[in-house]
């Protein structure tokens, strides 16, 4: 009986958790909204590539024990899951923003601007985005993007929503397998420098072979290591 008991139990308390990490969306359909995607980005610290925004719209029932932040998971758990979110999904999208656009209008912009890119590509568009993090998106991206005429939807920010809120979980994990392929084909192109391992990020060989090498076309010119190196270059 004490087994019966204690698996019931854990049953119960697993339930829970999985109700918890479906608030912000119940309570989202609660106020009537229609549908309500998860927007999460990755790839703000790396000295190279691309920063990748996801969108993802879940069905209202959808949930599933293994999707948490994706810093959580390992690269084969993400792997995994990222298709089964994309299959099960009412919706997705991806927004890109290159290197040479983050040098452009800066890290925090282009991130916001991957963001609107991602929701950009949802059809029909979400009239409620939950988004990680405490930054909004600004309404002036919404309307200088020509496949949104101006729509405005309802946003809501939440710190650490990637651990608190299922869609933006889910929308982290689609957003860095995505990245991470997309680094793997970097590293093709650029093999030297090693981006199949470190995605871009400064890991100390990665930061040996920007000394040997020099920035590639992918490398943020504007962050620290990197610009500091040309400069120094052009100062010798």
């Amino acid at each position: 009986m004490w087994k019966v008991a204690r698996g019931q139990m854990s049953m119960a308390v697993e339930a829970s958790k999985l109700s918890q990490f479906r608030a912000f969306e119940a309570g989202g359909y609660a106020r009537g909204f229609k549908a309500i995607a998860g927007i999460d980005e990755v790839g703000r610290g790396p000295l190279a590539g691309p920063v990748v925004a996801a969108a993802v719209v879940l069905p209202r029932d959808f949930s599933h024990a293994e999707i948490k932040d994706s810093k959580m998971l390992s690269a084969k758990q993400r792997e995994k899951l990222a298709p089964l979110i994309r299959q099960n999904a009412q919706g997705w999208g991806l927004g890109v923003v290159e290197a040479k656009e983050i040098d452009r209008i800066n890290i925090l912009q282009a991130s916001l601007l991957a963001m609107v890119k991602a929701f950009s590509a949802l059809e029909p568009p979400p009239d409620c985005l939950l988004i990680d993090g405490n930054q909004p998106i600004p309404a002036r991206l919404f309307q200088e993007c020509r496949a949104l005429s101006g729509y405005l939807p309802y946003q809501k920010t939440i710190v650490k929503g990637d651990q608190l809120c299922l869609s933006i979980a889910a929308a982290s994990i689609v957003a860095k397998v995505a990245r991470d392929e997309m680094m793997v084909a970097f590293d093709e192109q650029f093999p030297e420098y090693g981006f199949a391992g470190h995605k871009g990020y400064g890991s100390a060989a990665h930061l040996q072979a920007l000394r040997r090498y020099g920035p590639s076309p992918i490398h943020r010119k504007s962050f620290a290591p990197v610009r500091d190196l040309i400069e120094a270059t052009r100062a010798e």
